[in-house]
This record gives C-alpha cells, sequence and structure tokens, in this order.
C-alpha cells in the first residue's frame, strides 16, 4: 500500500480474501478542534471524541446528501450527546452534563436515554432518523446492535480517544464481496474479528491507518480505497438563524427585541459564530414568512 494520509481523514477498505469491507477515521485536528470548545470531564470527552469518529464511519458505505448525526439524549449526567458528519466531511459536535459523572459512564445505565441516528438534508426537507436502543454500556457495542438489528448484518466497531486523536475502525461481513474465495470461506469473518480482538486502544491511537491495516489483516489482502479528507465545520449559517426566529413567530421575536433593547443575538454552541439582528431585520425576515402581509397584520 502507498503511503496515505494520516490526520482528518476516512478511509474505505476491502478485505478482500475474507469478504469483509471496512472504514477507518482517524482525526487530529478537528477532534481537538471540538474538544477545545468546553473543559469535558475525561470520561465525557473520550464518549464526545468516541461519536465523532463513529458519524464518520456511519457516512462510509452509505450515499449522503446533507448530514449525518448520532444523538443521545437522558435524565442523566449525560444530558445530550451529539456529532454530525455532512456529504462534505465536515464534523461538529458538542455534550451537555452535570456532575457527578457516573463512574463508569455506561451507555445503558442512563435514566431515560434516547439515542437516534438521523439522516437527511434539513433545507430540502428529506430527513430519515433510526432510534437506537441502549443495550450495551459502550458505544460501540450500542452501534453494533443497531446494525445487527437495521441491516441485518454482523458489524464490529472499535473506537476510541484521548485529547489527541479521536479514531474508529468498522468493520461489516458482506457475503457477495471478495469473491469466490471469500463466500466458500466459513471461517472468514470469524477469522477478521479474533484479528480485530488484538487491537487495543492505545495502539490504534498511536498507529497510522496504513500501518494498522497492514499490522491486522496483510494476510487478508488489504485494497484500500482513496482516502476521503475531514474537518471541523459548522452547518450553522444566517438563514437557519432566521428560519429558526420565523418559527418562534412574530409575537415572541418582538416581546425578545424589547427586552433586549432591539437586537437579537444567536450564538452557535458549535462554532461560537454570532448572528445579530436589529428590528429592520426581523421585520423583514417575518414580513418573507407572512407573504404579502405587512407590519401590524395579524400572523
Amino acid at each position: 500500500m502507498e503511503t496515505v494520509l494520516v490526520e482528518d481523514v476516512l478511509h474505505r477498505f476491502l478485505l478482500e480474501r475474507a469478504g469483509v469491507r471496512g472504514a477507518l477515521v482517524r482525526l487530529g485536528p478537528a477532534w481537538r478542534e471540538v474538544a477545545g470548545r468546553a473543559d469535558y470531564p475525561v470520561d465525557v470527552r473520550g464518549l464526545l471524541g468516541e461519536a465523532l469518529a463513529a458519524s464518520a464511519l456511519l457516512t462510509a458505505n452509505i450515499k449522503l446528501d446533507g448530514e449525518l448525526s448520532v444523538q443521545l439524549k437522558s435524565a442523566g449526567a449525560l444530558r445530550l450527546l451529539f456529532a454530525e458528519c455532512t456529504d462534505q466531511g465536515r464534523l461538529r459536535g458538542l455534550a451537555r452534563w452535570e456532575p457527578p459523572l457516573p463512574q463508569p459512564l455506561s451507555l445503558d445505565a442512563l435514566p431515560q436515554a434516547v439515542m437516534a441516528i438521523t439522516i437527511g438534508n434539513v433545507e430540502r426537507g428529506r430527513r430519515y432518523q433510526g432510534l437506537v436502543e441502549l443495550r450495551a454500556a459502550s458505544l460501540a457495542g450500542v452501534l453494533e446492535n443497531y446494525f445487527a438489528q437495521s441491516e441485518q448484518l454482523p458489524a464490529r466497531l472499535v473506537l476510541a480517544a484521548d485529547g489527541e486523536h479521536a479514531v474508529g475502525l468498522m468493520l461489516q461481513k458482506l457475503p457477495d464481496e471478495g469473491g469466490h474465495g471469500a463466500a466458500q470461506d466459513e471461517d472468514a469473518w470469524t477469522r477478521v474479528m479474533h484479528l480485530t480482538a488484538t487491537l487495543g486502544a492505545a495502539e490504534m491511537l498511536a498507529t497510522t491507518p496504513e500501518q494498522l491495516l497492514y499490522r491486522l489483516y496483510h494476510e487478508e489482502s488489504v485494497r484500500l480505497f482513496g482516502p476521503r479528507p475531514l474537518a471541523f465545520g459548522c452547518s450553522c449559517s444566517r438563514e437557519r438563524v432566521a428560519a429558526m426566529l420565523r418559527s418562534l413567530g412574530r409575537d415572541e421575536v418582538e416581546a425578545t427585541l424589547d427586552a433586549q433593547d432591539g437586537r437579537i443575538e444567536v450564538s452557535c454552541e458549535f462554532c461560537a459564530q454570532r448572528y445579530a439582528f436589529d428590528r429592520v431585520d426581523a421585520e423583514l425576515l417575518l414580513r418573507d414568512a407572512g407573504g404579502a402581509s405587512g407590519p401590524g397584520t395579524t400572523q
């Protein structure tokens, strides 16, 4: 295999002998940009890094037009976990928590927890959402169960994150992949699982994608496809904030203007971009929402 990108990249690959397809994500600067947005406790930071890597992994084998997000909400100490990857490879994420955090921080122990994977394009009005049962302590285990139920195909995920990197490996058994040899090799999936079980978090975090795949699967005829670059990026925009204000309605917008000296400021939690609207801006966006209606018209 030729030398490939090693930071902020998604690699798709095929284990031709075993009939297994995979994806490998290694995040560096993009992850540090997300992690640096708040003073996260170690466990929350690690889980957020894993979710960010997972959001990129889940885009590897689908035709994505818009965004894919992994979102968890609960009534426990981990209030919110959100990670998103777009079709342009832009990543963002955040977490909210309240002390004290349980030790260990197990997903299946969070009270009233709900996880969803959402795929779609908000601006085009297309959206698919699948709910994920939290029947495992780790995010990797939860997603493996999701694949088993939704796609009825075995999948294996390995996720890890520290202060510098967030990484993820996903393997899926595809009976039709890899040629006739793979189809006749009944032990192929088990063999690949044994090889993957030797991979620890420390090795995964310290090893470049090319080296990692070679160490683990060199006997399985690794075919590595061209890398997909990833980067931190936010999908917020003035247009989206304006749409949010329209959805509030005239009464609430005008009440907010009165309470804030004639100016509404909205700050993005992901990238800290600030959007300001004065009374003229508000009137224009509310007029657009109401068609030909002018000021004072009942909405």
